[in-house]
């Protein structure tokens, strides 16, 4: 990550910043987090990020003590600081009371951290392996974005020490439910499928906004459940996340292959860029 933080209130140096053990989401991994793109030092969509994070945060009990218009401009001031004009922030809020371990007396009921890096190198065509009985769709926090996330993680880790860029994941059902960290989407029959929030999976923004400027780039996009055997009959596979956007899948072991990119995922891919570029130009505006 880049040298400079937002610890609360103050940019300072990383080395700088001091936790404790005492703050209970560190030691239980209590709190919620969203990964911020940066284009031209400013956080896209950032209120979409914010409205889902206050969700998650509301269904986890994590006060959120900062005002949003506040939060958005440290990310820009911190970005400024680092010269990080193209790349990412993790805005992250950890609840400091509650359990056997905390000690947080005249600590701030939850703390912000706030981190700048350069973009993840995800490949152009990604390849996927299936994760089965990896999500639990009836779990009473599914498709909550919390900090608890190392199962993701080391899924992730190990399926590239095998040579795949990530996972699908499906859940008790063995429906499909999502990517480590991306939304899935299948192109069969000349229109778009994408697994229903019931699934378990994350409301992901780009998957929202995916969702809404569909019809006008005159394309079909449904939410529906999908099993392995939707896998067979699809034409074009396809992920979307805030740090790769629309990203094509050539490959889901163990048995099938897509065309990548197909030209639906071609088509989404460019609407999307036009309606980044649209909401920066007028961000700048404003």
């Amino acid at each position: 990550m880049d040298r400079l933080i937002v610890h609360n209130d103050r940019i300072i140096p990383l080395d700088e910043a001091h936790l404790s053990p005492g703050q209970a989401g560190l030691l239980m991994g209590w709190g919620v987090f969203t990964t911020l793109r940066l284009y031209r030092g400013q956080p896209f969509e950032f209120h979409r990020h914010w409205l889902r994070m206050t969700r998650d945060a509301a269904r986890l009990s994590v006060p959120m003590v900062d005002a949003e218009e506040t939060v958005e401009q440290l990310v820009v001031e911190l970005a400024r600081a680092n010269g990080r004009e193209e790349g990412m922030a993790r805005l992250t809020f950890i609840r400091n009371a509650g359990g056997a371990w905390a000690a947080s007396d005249g600590w701030r009921a939850t703390d912000l951290l706030l981190f700048t890096h350069e973009l993840a190198a995800w490949p152009r065509a990604h390849r996927l392996r299936i994760q089965p009985r990896a999500v639990f769709s009836g779990g009473v926090f599914a498709g909550a974005k919390m900090l608890s996330w190392a199962q993701n993680s080391l899924l992730l880790e190990r399926a590239r020490a095998d040579g795949f860029d990530d996972v699908l994941l499906l859940n008790e059902r063995g429906q499909l439910a999502e990517c480590t960290s991306a939304n899935v989407f299948l192109v069969r029959a000349g229109e778009v499928l994408t697994p229903p929030l019931s699934s378990g999976c994350l409301p992901g923004v780009t998957r929202e906004i995916l969702l809404e400027m569909a019809p006008e780039a005159g394309v079909r996009l449904v939410e529906r459940e999908l099993t392995t055997a939707d896998l067979a009959q699809a034409q074009e596979v396809f992920i979307s996340s805030t740090t790769r956007e629309v990203a094509p899948v050539t490959s889901i072991a163990p048995d099938w292959h897509y065309t990548a990119p197909g030209e639906l995922t071609l088509r989404l891919e460019a609407a999307f860029r036009r309606y980044a570029d649209a909401s920066l130009e007028l961000k700048a505006r404003v």
